[in-house]
C-alpha cells in the first residue's frame, strides 16, 4: 500500500509561472465572466496561474460581510450618475470601482500559498507596497484591518473569494480616480478613512501602463512565480 511519500509523488506539480491578461475597461459584469472562464481554465489546465488586469466602469460592490447601510446614495440616484450595483461572493464589505483604478484579479490555486487564506492576504497587501515602494511611497498595513495605507490614507482595497481552491476577485489600486466618487459610500465599511491615490501621493501622477507593470513584478516577486507572458485576449474571448 503506497505511502504518504509516494502518494505525494503522483500529485502533479503547481505551475511556477503565470499569465497575464489585460482587458482594458469593462463593466463588472463582463469582467466577472472573464473570471469565471480563468477559473474553468485553471481547474482543467493546470500549466500556469493568472492575473487579470483591468478598470471597471463605474460600479458599488457589496461583499459577503456589507451593511447595506454603507451605501449612502438611493438607488434612483444611484442609477441617475451611471453608478452599477452588485452584492457578490468576496469577502469585506462595500467598495467603489471605476476610471482611473487598477483593479487585479488573481486566478490562483490556493496550494501555492499552502492553502493559507489569511497569508494569501497578506501577500497581496506586501505586492501594493512594493508596487508602492516603485514610485517613492512607503505602503503600510493597519492592524485588523486589510489593504493598503499611504500616511494614514488608503490607497488599496482587497476582497477575495475562493472556489475549489482558487481565487478570484482581488484587490484595487487607486492610479487617479476621482475620489469624490468614494463618497457615495463608506468605504470598506471604515467611517474614518480617507481615500487617496497615486496621483495624490505622487509628484508626477505615474502612467497605468508603467503602474501594471509594477505590479507584474511585484506580483512574481511576492508570490515568487515567473511571468509567462500575455494571455492572447482575441483567442480567449472564443473560448
Amino acid at each position: 500500500m503506497p505511502g504518504k511519500t509516494d502518494r505525494a509523488v503522483c500529485l502533479p506539480s503547481l505551475p511556477t509561472g503565470f499569465h497575464v491578461l489585460q482587458t482594458g475597461r469593462l463593466s463588472y459584469e463582463t469582467g466577472l465572466a472573464f473570471q469565471e472562464k480563468l477559473i474553468k481554465r485553471r481547474l482543467h489546465d493546470a500549466d500556469s496561474e493568472y492575473l487579470m488586469l483591468l478598470e471597471h466602469d463605474p460600479v458599488i460592490t457589496l461583499g459577503r460581510g456589507s451593511n447595506q447601510a454603507h451605501v449612502r446614495l438611493p438607488p434612483e440616484e444611484l442609477s441617475r450618475q451611471g453608478i452599477a450595483c452588485h452584492e457578490i461572493s468576496r469577502g469585506g464589505d462595500v467598495t467603489w470601482h471605476g476610471p482611473g483604478q487598477l483593479v487585479g484579479y488573481p486566478i490562483l490555486h490556493m496550494d501555492q500559498v499552502g492553502r493559507d487564506l489569511h497569508r494569501y492576504l497578506r501577500l497581496l497587501e506586501e505586492c501594493l507596497i512594493q508596487t508602492l515602494s516603485a514610485f517613492g511611497l512607503h505602503g503600510e498595513r493597519q492592524p485588523g484591518k486589510t489593504g493598503v495605507w499611504v500616511g494614514g490614507r488608503k490607497i488599496a482595497s482587497i476582497g477575495i473569494g475562493v472556489r475549489r481552491w482558487i481565487s478570484w476577485h482581488g484587490f484595487a489600486l487607486n492610479i487617479a480616480p476621482d475620489l469624490r466618487a468614494f463618497e457615495a459610500i463608506v468605504p470598506c465599511g471604515l467611517p474614518d478613512v480617507t481615500m487617496t491615490s497615486l496621483a495624490v501621493e505622487c509628484a508626477k501622477t505615474p502612467s497605468r501602463a508603467i503602474v501594471e507593470q509594477e505590479i507584474i513584478r511585484s506580483f512574481a516577486a511576492t508570490f515568487n512565480l515567473q511571468h509567462h507572458g500575455y494571455h492572447d485576449l482575441a483567442l480567449f474571448t472564443q473560448t
